[in-house]
């Protein structure tokens, strides 16, 4: 197992977060954020990823493909593009519960080098992201780049709910820490999710909420297998970051410091009710389409890359 040190070069060796630098194809990152009905949260998530507040890369560094899952309230094609030239919008006409077939639809639209998708658009995220994750793009010959990830409120959501949390106090809260100028006080108003509370410094989570790799290795792993079709894609995930760390020599790299923050939007597992989660429905569609109970990856240790911020002490180890 790699030291401390060494996993923590971010903090050790300034140097290895390099400012991003300019290549043949301005286009280093395709950054694919998929919808359904949650035009509330849209708002913020993508003006997260906007070059106003994104620091350290320019609008021609990165795109930014806004999909609408067959929403019955969609998006519309001015509420995506007013963030910049370099944010784009899709329809994909669908009856599907599962995000599979719209990622992968915006996937084929991609001009980047490199993938990165968030599942849930209703995670908005911190200002150092887009920068970091293509700096750990580039670091490794094979990095599979994730963040973790957090829930807005005092606890995990489904536990908020039932001491009365809710959406307009999640308004109220956002709006205490005046985020569009200060992005890493979201981590002061957050709580980690269950799958990322081995915190930074520990084991790979078994899902991202972020996920980056080249894109020609999206495509060699299918992209998101469209035979998960529970709501929201059940462990559609997890299948995917167990297959792209489990590619020989791939090299798994969790971005420090930073992180996704899921707003309230009333989703199957984040919002679910007591004794409600559908968590044994996804295991047994995985074991349907795997043909095997889902189990951790077995891959490197990951490394880590970033830089120490406002908020983020807390998170470094298990909670």
């Amino acid at each position: 197992m790699p030291s401390l040190k060494n996993r923590f070069k971010a903090l050790f060796r300034p140097a290895f977060v390099p400012e991003v630098q300019k290549r043949s194809n301005p286009v280093r990152l395709s950054i694919i954020v998929n919808f359904f009905n949650m035009k509330r949260e849209a708002a913020r998530t993508l003006y997260s990823l906007s070059s106003e507040y994104q620091q350290g890369v320019s609008q021609s560094d990165y795109e930014v493909i806004a999909v609408d899952n067959g929403s019955s309230e969609p998006l519309s094609p001015e509420e995506v593009t007013k963030y910049g030239p370099n944010f784009k919008y899709y329809f994909h006409d669908t009856k599907s519960v599962s995000p599979s077939g719209a990622v992968n639809f915006a996937a084929g639209k991609a001009n980047g080098e490199n993938v990165a998708v968030i599942v849930d658009g209703a995670r908005m995220v911190t200002p150092g992201l887009v920068r970091l994750c293509i700096s750990a793009l580039e670091a490794q010959p094979i990095s599979i780049v994730c963040a973790l990830a957090w829930h807005l409120g005092p606890d995990i959501q489904r536990l908020a709910i039932e001491k009365g949390y809710n959406r307009d106090e999640e308004d109220r809260l956002l709006a205490s820490i005046d985020w569009q100028r200060n992005g890493y006080g979201l981590f002061d108003i957050s709580t980690i999710a269950p799958a990322s509370a081995d915190g930074f410094l520990g084991n790979l989570p078994p899902e991202a909420s972020f996920l980056a790799m080249r894109k020609d290795l999206f495509d060699r792993i299918g992209g998101l297998n469209e035979a998960f079709v529970t709501p929201g894609g059940g462990l559609v995930c997890h299948d995917t970051l167990k297959k792209a760390v489990e590619i020989p020599d791939a090299q798994p790299i969790i971005i420090f410091g930073e992180g996704t923050f899921h707003q309230m939007h009333g989703g199957i597992a984040t919002n679910s009710k007591k004794g409600q989660h559908p968590i044994g429905m996804f295991h047994e569609e995985y074991e349907r389409i795997v043909g095997q109970k889902y189990t951790a990856p077995e891959t490197r240790e990951p490394l880590v890359l970033g830089a120490m911020k406002d908020g983020v002490k807390p998170f470094l180890f298990r909670q």
